[in-house]
């Protein structure tokens, strides 16, 4: 199974969360099986973000997307996400 963890700071999670929820189409139809979301317990706008994947080619392609990257503006992530691509073992 692939994974993504993703690593970012957003200026406002309440901003933030509603985004990305309205995102899951666009997650789904790359091949994203489910996310978990989770938050910093020493700062509250660190979000971490564990996307399950069909395949690590697809999760490398939502990684590039424009898409992507204008969804994280959109919902003010700040500075440059730090991206894991994931294998379980």
């Amino acid at each position: 199974m692939a994974h993504v963890l993703l690593q970012f700071t957003v200026e406002s999670y309440a901003k933030w969360k509603p985004i990305f929820d309205s995102k899951e189409d666009f997650r789904t139809q790359a091949g994203c099986l489910g996310a978990q979301i989770f938050r910093s317990g020493n700062n509250p706008l660190e979000v971490f973000c564990l996307l399950e994947w069909d395949e690590l080619e697809n999760a490398r392609t939502f990684a590039a997307s424009s898409e992507l990257k204008k969804g994280m503006e959109e919902a003010g992530v700040t500075g440059e996400p730090n991206i894991n691509f994931l294998h379980q073992v």
